[in-house]
């Protein structure tokens, strides 16, 4: 007779990725204009870096990777692209007042391809990263 041990584990999200075709345009976008602040800048052997982002207010929480995939891996790209032009966000951030967040972000000329906008019990946004991506913002009411 097998005897099969259980053991008790549990899995998380430490890290996601976002395609980016321009990483230092991309770290500039989500450091100055979005608020993140730098974990890793690692250069790479091929000459790309391995950049993480974090939230100023959990800088120990997941990290967002800026992926210089869409450079290097057409169907990236090809996704990307298809995503950007039917006006589908990538990723969604939360946000505790979507509101001032779109003034401020407006302020600092970030385009919004959709205002604030209450569907249900969340206020949505989207605008658009400069970097091949439609970010979606959404405060939960």
């Amino acid at each position: 007779m097998t005897v099969i041990r259980l053991l008790k584990s549990t899995m998380k999200v430490t890290l996601i990725s976002i395609p980016v075709r321009d990483q230092e345009k991309a770290s500039k976008f989500y450091t100055q204009k979005l608020g993140f602040i730098i974990k890793i800048d690692q250069l790479l052997e091929d000459g790309n870096r391995w950049i993480t982002l974090v939230s100023k207010e959990d800088p120990e929480g997941i990290e967002l990777l800026l992926e210089p995939a869409p450079i290097h891996f057409e169907p990236t790209r090809v996704y990307q692209d298809a995503l950007l032009e039917a006006g589908l966000p990538y990723t969604q951030f939360d946000v505790d007042d979507i509101e001032s967040e779109y003034i401020k972000l407006t302020q600092l000329g970030v385009e919004f391809s959709l205002k604030p906008t209450q569907y249900g019990q969340e206020i949505v946004a989207v605008f658009n990263d400069t970097c091949g991506n439609n970010i979606q913002l959404v405060e939960k009411l």
